[in-house]
Parts: C-alpha cells; sequence; structure tokens
C-alpha cells in the first residue's frame, strides 16, 4: 500500500506556492490549493483552555485537532478575560478542512476580523496560528522552516515588568526593574504612567501625576545603571503637548524607546511627537492587518512598529506587516505581554525577520510559566534560543494547566 503522507523535501519543493510574497500586496493572491488529499488531514476538533495566571491576568488558549490525532496551539489571551466564544464562528470555517488550507482561511474570515473589534482579530489570529502548528507538526519543521528560513539561532528579549509591579511607587518599579537585570535581561520596559488622570482634569492633578511617573523612571535608571536599555510605555493617556514636554523632562534617563504616548491611530499627532522629541518612538500593539501598519510606517510616524501576533491577523499576517515595514526601514518588535504559546509563535517569526529588534517577554508573573510547555521555556542572559521543535515548538503540559485551570 502507497503511503498518503507527504515527505517533508516533497512538501518543502512547493513552499513558494503556499507562502509567497506577493501576498504582502494582495489579501486574493493565490492560496494554499484546497482539498489536498494526498495531506489526508482534517480539523475535526477545538478545544478552548483558560489557565489562571493573576488577578490581572489569563491566559487563553485554543487547541486545534486533527482527524489523526495530531494537536496545533495558538493563543488568544485578552489580559483578565476567561471564555472567548467569538472563536467558535472562525472554527467553522476550517471544521472538516485540511490545516494546509490557511490562505482560504483567512481569505473567508478577514472581513469579519477587521471590522474594528478586537475580539475578533484576536479569535481569528489565534486559529491561524494553531493551523501553522498543525502543518508544522505534520511535515515535523519548525514554522519558520516553512515561511523563508531562520537568520538568527537567538532572539533578544526584554523584560515587561508592568504587570510583575504590584507596589506602583519608585521604589516598586526600581525593585523590580533591578531583579530583571539580576536574571540577565538587557532591557527593561515598564508603564509607569498608568492610572493617570483625563486630561480634562486640574492641571495639578496632572502634574501631580507626571512627577510620580518621571520619579519611577529615574528609579529604575538608577537601579539598572546607564548600560541596561530602558523603554517606557505610556499606554496613550497624553496628548501631544504633553507627550513632547514628558519626552524632554525623560531625556536624562537616555530611554531607548517612547511607546504610543499617543494612540498610533492618531498618524498625525504621533508624527509631530516623533518629530520633536529625541527619543525613538514605537507602537501599534493593537492594530490589525497591513492596512493597519502600512500608514505609519509609510510617513515614518515611529521607528519600531508592535505588531502581536494574537492580534494583528497571525502569523501570515504578522511577516506580511514586517515585510511592509522593511521597505520602510522601520524595525519590528513584536508585542507580546503574553503566556509561552504566543512566545513561542512569535518566536518563530523573529527568527526570520531581517528588520527584528527584539521581542518582548511578559517578566516574573508566576514561577510555573516554564513548565506550562513541554519543552519547557528557556532563556537565559535575556536570550531566547530559536525553537528546534515541529511547528511553534511546543505542546502543552497537561498536568500543569489542569493545576492552573
Amino acid at each position: 500500500m502507497t503511503s498518503t503522507t507527504p515527505t517533508r523535501r516533497a512538501f518543502l519543493s512547493t513552499i513558494p506556492a503556499v507562502v509567497g510574497l506577493p501576498y504582502v500586496f494582495d489579501v486574493s493572491a493565490s492560496s494554499i490549493p484546497v482539498g489536498q488529499a494526498e495531506l489526508g488531514l482534517r480539523i475535526t476538533d477545538m478545544e478552548i483552555i483558560v489557565v489562571h495566571v493573576t488577578e490581572r491576568t489569563n491566559w487563553i488558549f485554543v487547541r486545534l485537532t486533527a482527524n489523526d490525532g495530531s494537536t496545533g496551539l495558538g493563543e488568544a489571551s485578552m489580559g483578565r478575560r476567561s471564555n472567548f466564544p467569538e472563536l467558535i464562528p472562525f472554527f467553522r470555517l476550517i471544521r472538516d478542512r485540511s490545516p494546509f488550507e490557511i490562505q482560504r482561511y483567512r481569505q473567508n474570515g478577514w472581513a469579519e476580523a477587521s471590522s474594528d473589534d478586537r475580539r475578533l482579530a484576536t479569535a481569528f489570529s489565534a486559529l491561524e496560528q494553531a493551523q501553522w502548528d498543525l502543518v508544522g507538526k505534520a511535515l515535523g519543521a519548525p514554522i519558520y522552516d516553512l515561511t523563508g528560513g531562520s537568520l538568527r539561532s537567538d532572539l533578544l528579549l526584554y523584560a515587561n515588568i508592568n504587570r510583575a509591579t504590584s507596589v506602583r511607587s519608585p521604589e516598586g518599579f526600581a525593585e523590580n526593574a533591578r531583579h530583571a537585570v539580576t536574571d540577565g535581561f538587557r532591557a527593561i520596559k515598564a508603564a509607569p504612567f498608568d492610572g493617570f488622570p483625563s486630561l480634562d482634569q486640574p492641571a495639578s492633578e496632572i502634574e501631580a501625576a507626571t512627577e510620580h511617573g518621571i520619579a519611577c523612571v529615574e528609579a529604575m535608571r538608577s537601579a539598572i545603571g546607564p548600560d541596561i536599555d530602558l523603554k517606557i510605555d505610556v499606554h496613550s493617556n497624553f496628548d501631544v503637548p504633553l507627550s513632547i514636554d514628558v519626552a524632554a523632562r525623560l531625556e536624562p534617563f537616555q530611554l531607548s524607546w517612547f511607546e504610543e504616548p499617543v494612540p498610533p491611530t492618531d498618524l498625525e499627532d504621533t508624527r509631530t511627537i516623533k518629530e520633536n522629541i529625541r527619543q525613538p518612538i514605537a507602537g501599534g500593539e493593537f492594530l490589525f492587518g497591513v492596512k493597519g501598519f502600512e500608514e505609519l510606517c509609510r510617513q515614518r510616524a515611529v521607528d519600531v512598529i508592535m505588531p502581536d501576533v494574537k492580534h494583528c491577523g497571525g502569523v501570515t499576517e504578522l511577516q506580511n506587516i514586517a515585510a511592509v515595514a522593511a521597505l520602510h526601514d522601520v524595525r519590528v518588535s513584536p508585542h507580546n505581554p503574553s503566556g509561552p504559546v504566543s512566545t513561542m509563535a512569535s518566536a518563530n517569526i523573529c527568527a526570520g525577520l531581517p528588520n527584528f529588534d527584539v521581542l518582548e517577554y511578559q517578566w516574573n508573573e508566576v514561577p510555573w510559566r516554564r513548565d506550562l510547555v513541554d519543552p519547557p521555556e528557556v532563556f537565559s542572559s535575556g536570550v531566547l534560543p530559536v525553537p528546534r521543535g515541529p511547528g511553534i515548538g511546543v505542546t502543552l503540559n497537561e498536568a500543569v494547566v489542569r493545576e492552573h485551570s
């Protein structure tokens, strides 16, 4: 009896037809052929897995199962959210279909996913990630081997200490920044302007909150010294004048970037801020698709874009976005205050990006994070080895999942 399972070599010979870059500019371009009977795989089931992390965080994973029992993982985490019914209609688009039909799924789900509802964008993106994981596991190949290959074996990380910092004082931020550096990180990010008053409040209240945030930045810089990158996320709490003023007051602390002082969708305001401050500016964590990033890159309104594989459209679209950014000499640092599934999916993409900058890592929320996946998440000196296993490179550790569900 002749085997119906394709060899990895045979599949790789078809890769240009599967993931050709012309798709970057045309969502109607050629897709993975439909009805590949020789593959024999069909998606039969979807499981939504919620892992409780902290009072601020739940990790939501989606696991697709194929008719041969193989599985693929995606992540749809959105802060405290603990359910995700929006996944169900997107699953209907792929049930009983081959996981190789990723472009077909993208075309059929694109209109709904791009409707400016972040929940729909995230559901769509999670299932796209999971299909790529299934494809990689079916072929015994990492995702980066199926999308052009790897340019690097290690990825530089920065530690986002924000959620781990429950004491929101200068001392609280400084302590965690110091601990992250002790853990080996050479770059730190925090959001000391969270909880900022609305800008229609009295000027004295605005100034008090501004001074508090600046004091937190000063304390972190003092704690970590001059050689560690320090990134500050403003979470769009400012307007243009306040952004420019605060950036000037932060200059002594040598920020490596100033992130989203205003929403990146406010393109003219973002560009005005960039032209009037000395720090690099970053943004775009919740934007969807190439369309969401194209003008931001074309107008060089930011120095670094931050597409998130959970929200931007998934693996394929993150690559498309990075390709557009490269045309305009904009660097890519994927937003990733996420669980280990999103981290591994992001790592597979970052491995092959010529304009990769640094990958976000959610630092020190829980001590069991590394053991939630198999093989365990491993990094040292602020560097994550590019995963070598098939698909995203990991599966879930069921014992740890049960313990924290």
